[in-house]
């Protein structure tokens, strides 16, 4: 019924080595996360009661049902994207449209067929949330309900990154907006808050209800509530789940109806034709061939290409897609979102908050990191895509040039994404302090306030830069284009969600002793993780070295973070995290840039080197 293309996908998922590699990192992922709850809240140290034991099932469910939901609603959009935009970089796209294929079969193909992990991945979660019951707290009921939710914002998602792939005709570009939206989407609804304020007639109830209707966490919030298994109506998982059917529905009917419309696209070539000039008609007149100027393929006027012919395209073509402006308007619209939820309670309401600089550079940083990694990984891929690579790699030009060719486009290209983070922290900086007693001294303020700054704007420098090699590292080693980007952007994802559950399970008891033992496999599985993307089928010392350094690094700053100071909310001097921080991630760039511009060959396998 859903054509060939889903036919396909569900014939050769389960037969995919990676899909039972999938579910066993997935659900072992689950299994640390319960571990380590478990020892947060007492664990080995008490004898449980029955009520401990319902806080804990309860606790469970909230943990795992919220990360569930934040992987899946990443992974569907970015899936879905990722599979149409791959089969425009081949020029393969074009080929489904020009079969007997319908529209909504190739539509609804791509798209269930990219959720379909998802779905398999749902499935096995399912059990495990089932046995929670057993631990008492919880009822089946909220197991169902919270499985529809994620569901249904699994398929809006997925819907969402189809769409902007079939509308977009490039990979960076659907990769960027969808997440864009995404954030964009999630800060609308929660801006709904506002509407009291400006229409009277409407209640905070009525606001607060409709919110729980479009925002996924806010409706997995209400159900992870057992009293609202009373209250009387429509339950608002229900009321979520269908309202994600209906926006689902239409995001596909429009992709329906505006594939052919949107695909194929692209500029056609055409070959201008020179006017002839009263000289040239003057030569014909007089028997002589007609002076022509060069001819180049492309339209237009002939452009000089600078030193670096790499750098000179990523700058000055087209290489990433049309329209660039609007990846950049919708990042700079959620930027203003992102930094009024965060800064209007320190300088309109003047709110004393702990720890409330990471209100907004953690969300911009993230993100930034995010489209960062994108744009480098897809700066590889949609070359080897179009068959561009291989006559790249053919020419004159030196390894050194190609490699940095490409990271002067990126960081370019990016400049809107790399700045934003910097400037807010100089903003939190200023506001630290102004907004520190007047009883300190002015010299020490402005010292204590310059250094955090310092410190946090390089480390989050060598953390792009990170993103950025890593973008290029796992793309020239990585054949399979799809792949390549999930790799690269679950490694930043990971590190980003990994290090917050670590946060939020650490603020859950306080106490970091009871933790220790569940966080040694957050650091092997982060090792492993990080070991597999970085070295994969072609290790070396280095990279093995990096692999360690790096979570290590995540977890030193986290405690020195958040239990630097027992009993306060103090954190330790920034200076030694920043050192951490700066030379595990620095000591990572190095070893994934040095084999690129030194030994390029057998850093990409191409040859093994040695008598080669």
């Amino acid at each position: 019924m859903l054509g060939p293309i889903f036919n396909r996908e569900f014939l050769t998922v389960p037969r995919r080595t990676n899909h039972y590699l999938t579910r066993v990192a997935y659900l072992g992922t689950l299994w640390i996360i319960c571990v380590t709850a478990w020892m947060a809240s007492g664990g080995l140290w008490r004898s449980p009661t029955l009520g401990d034991t319902a806080r804990l099932g309860s606790l469970l469910f909230q943990v795992l049902t919220v990360v569930e939901l934040a992987l899946f609603l990443f992974f569907a959009a970015l899936s879905a994207a990722s599979t149409v935009s791959q089969e425009k970089d081949r020029r393969t796209f074009i080929l489904l449209l020009v079969t007997d294929l319908r529209n909504e079969e190739i539509v609804l193909g791509k798209l269930l067929g990219s959720l379909l992990p998802i779905v398999l991945l749902l499935a096995a979660t399912f059990p495990l949330l089932m046995l929670l019951v057993l631990l008492g707290g919880i009822d089946p009921r909220q197991v169902g309900q919270a499985m529809l939710i994620v569901a249904a914002t699994s398929l809006a998602a997925g819907s969402l990154g189809s769409l902007i792939a079939l509308w977009r005709d490039r990979t960076f570009q659907a990769l960027a907006l969808t997440v864009l939206f995404l954030v964009l989407y999630l800060c609308l609804v929660n801006g709904l808050a506002v509407l009291p304020a400006l229409l009277p007639q409407l209640s905070a109830a009525e606001v607060a209800r409709w919110q729980e209707w479009l925002d996924p966490f806010r409706a997995l919030r209400s159900v992870q509530d057992p009293a609202t298994l009373l209250e009387p109506g429509l339950s608002p998982a229900y009321s979520f789940t269908l309202v994600m059917i209906a926006l689902s529905a239409l995001l596909n009917l429009w992709g329906v109806l505006r594939l052919r419309v949107w695909n194929p696209s692209g500029e056609p070539i055409i070959q201008r034709e020179q006017p002839e000039d009263t000289e040239d008609k003057e030569r014909i007149l007089a028997g002589a061939a007609p002076v022509r100027p060069s001819v180049h393929a492309a339209p237009g006027p002939v452009r000089r290409v600078g030193p670096n012919p790499i750098l000179w395209r990523e700058i000055y073509t087209r290489a990433y897609g049309r329209r660039p402006l609007l990846v950049k308007t919708a990042y700079f619209v959620v930027l203003a979102f992102i930094c009024w939820f965060a800064l209007a309670p320190l300088l309109i309401q003047h709110q004393r908050l702990a720890f409330a600089a990471a209100y907004g550079l953690v969300p911009v940083g993230v993100l930034s990191l995010l489209l960062v990694a994108a744009q480098a990984v897809t700066a590889i891929t949609s070359e080897r895509d179009t068959g561009a690579l291989d006559l790249l790699l053919v020419t004159d030009l030196t390894a050194k040039e190609f490699i940095f060719g490409k990271l002067g486009g990126i960081a370019y290209n990016t400049k809107e994404y790399l700045l934003p983070p910097l400037l807010l922290a100089a903003v939190y900086a200023t506001y630290g302090y102004l907004a520190s007693p007047p009883a300190n001294h002015p010299e020490m303020r402005a010292s204590m306030n310059a250094t955090s700054f310092i410190c946090i704007a390089g480390a989050s420098l060598v953390l792009l830069a990170f993103a950025m090699l890593l973008g290029i590292h796992v793309a020239l080693r990585t054949p399979n284009s799809r792949l390549a980007i999930i790799h690269t952007l679950s490694t930043v994802f990971f590190l980003s969600v990994g290090t917050l559950v670590c946060v939020a399970l650490i603020l859950i008891n306080g106490r970091f002793e009871y933790q220790w033992g569940s966080f040694v496999f957050f650091l092997v599985a982060g090792v492993g993780g990080l070991w597999w993307v970085l070295s994969g089928d072609r290790p070396s010392a280095a990279l093995t070295w990096a692999s360690w350094f790096c979570p290590l690094a995540v977890l030193y700053t986290v405690m020195n973070i958040l239990v630097a100071k027992p009993g306060s909310q103090e954190s330790a001097d920034p200076l030694i995290p920043f050192l951490v921080i700066s030379g595990a991630f620095g000591f990572a760039v190095a070893a994934m840039l040095v084999p690129l511009v030194s030994e390029f060959d057998v850093a990409m396998g191409r040859t093994s080197g040695g008598a080669d």
